[in-house]
């Protein structure tokens, strides 16, 4: 007979052995899983150069916690297709122009992603996000918001927002770091150019505010939950903050261009044409369009959170890149000053206009040239839809983040001689008026990307740019307060210097 001591013992063994059984068969199975991970991620890669085997669950992840330029170039030269997972993510990427190409013109195979977290961050019904002929429409209805006379209005306004700015650098006593300023710049335009006065002065700061919050939810790679406090997270309710706004600035602009009122902004040309579009039979696309449907004042207010994210992140990069360059390059500076003195006959309080900007050929070569050395996006990640064969040897499987890398077609050695160096002349056409090597090699200059999403606001970006460049030539002087940062390149959702731009403005003495 077994006494109660006996018992207990007997009882102890049995469930210790029963507990030894279960984490032996959990340990098979994370090990099996593990295993799994590993056998699926080198049927993806195939032949493909890159790691050989990827870190268990999370990849590559440390990587893009910081990334920068210089890993993301050890990737391109790894080949013309290459391969990496991050949180089983499993992602192949183009270096060669041939392929990025390929991509964005590959519509039936892969849509635009952007990010990980950006159908969260953006809203999954935003029109980026859609393809075929739905989307090719939604961008006939947009275009009535680029023509010249568009364009035209919204020069006003953009000019008396950077004299308000210039005058507030050029007042600043000590150099400073002019990155976050630059971008305020950009903001400040792009909602007035945007919404006109429909949107009151407080709720613009507070979009301007959180909008930065959108800007740094936008990694390639991102905690992929948007738990209270994440970046998604907080991305999230500033998208939220903004669409309010936008909807509340179309409906104003509808109601206002019904009573027959002039175009002051951005939605007012496009609420104006959706209503003469109802009252006219022209057969242009952007007619048959608007005459086909409304726009939401969700759908408009969409499509401006999306502008604005181009236009105050992808931007700024530009923007202070092209004052960082010239600032380096006093040369080439003071040939943008002396187009711009005889463009504008001398007088530098004249008011800027489309015909002048016609006329600013080296200005323009110079923003060219600036987007080229330093491409504000370096990438466009996009999604697979289906298996797609993209060379004879390898198929990108379905369900891969499949990225057109930019930078590599930018700085191709056979295209333009001393990649790295700033030349503007590469962009003038030749003594005997023939286009330069550069325009000829077109299909290298993915600054705007390519095919059917390519970016609709190109010429306003250039416009802008242009503008304002134009502008500050000639009423300030600036000196670059050269780092050990300078040079090196921050990757946020596109490139800035790491030191943030540091530099001290002037007033310019005006040329007599």
């Amino acid at each position: 007979m077994v006494n109660a001591t006996e018992s207990y013992y007997m009882g102890s063994r049995e469930a210790s052995g029963g507990n030894h059984a279960v984490l032996n068969t959990v340990l098979v199975v994370v090990a099996s899983l593990l295993v799994l991970e590993q056998a699926v991620y080198k049927w993806k890669k195939g032949h493909l150069p890159g790691p050989s085997w990827s870190i268990p669950i999370i990849g590559r992840f440390a990587d893009s916690l910081n990334p920068s330029l210089e890993n993301y170039m050890s990737g391109w030269k790894l080949g013309d297709l290459s391969a990496v997972s991050v949180f089983n993510i499993f992602i192949v990427q183009a270096a060669k122009n041939e392929y990025s190409r390929k991509i964005f013109s590959s519509g039936s195979y892969a849509e635009p992603c952007l990010v990980a977290s950006a159908k969260k961050v953006l809203d999954p019904n935003n029109w980026v996000f859609l393809n075929g002929k739905v989307h090719s429409d939604y961008r006939k209805g947009l275009n009535v918001l680029f023509t010249r006379k568009a364009l035209s209005s919204y020069l006003p306004i953009q000019e008396s927002i950077y004299r308000k700015y210039f005058d507030q650098w050029t007042k600043e006593s000590t150099p400073k770091s002019y990155m976050m300023a630059m971008r305020d710049l950009n903001m400040e335009t792009s909602l007035k150019v945007f919404c006109g006065d429909y949107i009151p002065q407080h709720a613009q700061d507070d979009i301007s505010d959180k909008y930065w919050l959108i800007t740094v939810a936008l990694e390639l790679v991102n905690f992929p939950f948007a738990w209270p406090g994440t970046k998604v997270y907080n991305a999230i309710k500033a998208r939220k903050v903004a669409i309010k706004w936008f909807e509340y600035a179309s409906a104003q602009s509808k109601a206002r261009m019904a009573l027959g009122e002039e175009p002051e902004c951005l939605i007012d040309h496009w609420t104006k044409a959706m209503h003469e579009a109802k009252h006219n039979d022209r057969d242009d696309g952007s007619s048959k369009v608007l005459r086909a449907r409304e726009f939401s004042d969700n759908e408009i207010a969409m499509v401006v959170l999306s502008f604005l994210f181009a236009s105050q992140d992808a931007m700024t990069s530009g923007v202070v890149y092209i004052f960082q360059l010239l600032a380096d390059n006093p040369a080439i500076l003071a040939k943008v000053r002396e187009e711009q003195y005889r463009v504008r006959g001398g007088d530098v309080e004249s008011a800027t206009t489309l015909d002048m900007l016609d006329q600013m050929t080296y200005t323009r070569a110079c923003i060219k040239e600036s987007l080229r050395v330093k491409p504000p996006v370096i990438m466009v990640p996009y999604m697979t839809k289906k298996a797609f064969p993209i060379t004879k040897e390898y198929t990108v499987p379905k369900g891969t983040m499949l990225i057109p890398s930019i930078y590599p077609s930018l700085h191709d050695p056979a295209v333009y001689a001393d990649p790295e160096a700033f030349v503007p002349e590469r962009w003038l056409a030749n003594a005997d008026g023939e286009p330069s090597d550069a325009e000829k090699a077109a299909s290298n200059y993915l600054v705007f990307g390519h095919g059917p999403h390519h970016c609709l606001g190109k010429e306003y970006a250039v416009l802008h740019m242009t503008a304002l460049i134009g502008a500050a030539s000639v009423l300030m002087d600036w000196d670059h307060i050269v780092t050990p940062d300078s040079n090196n390149v921050q990757v946020i959702a596109t490139i800035f210097p790491k030191d943030g731009f540091v530099a001290k403005f002037s007033k310019r003495e005006q040329v007599a």
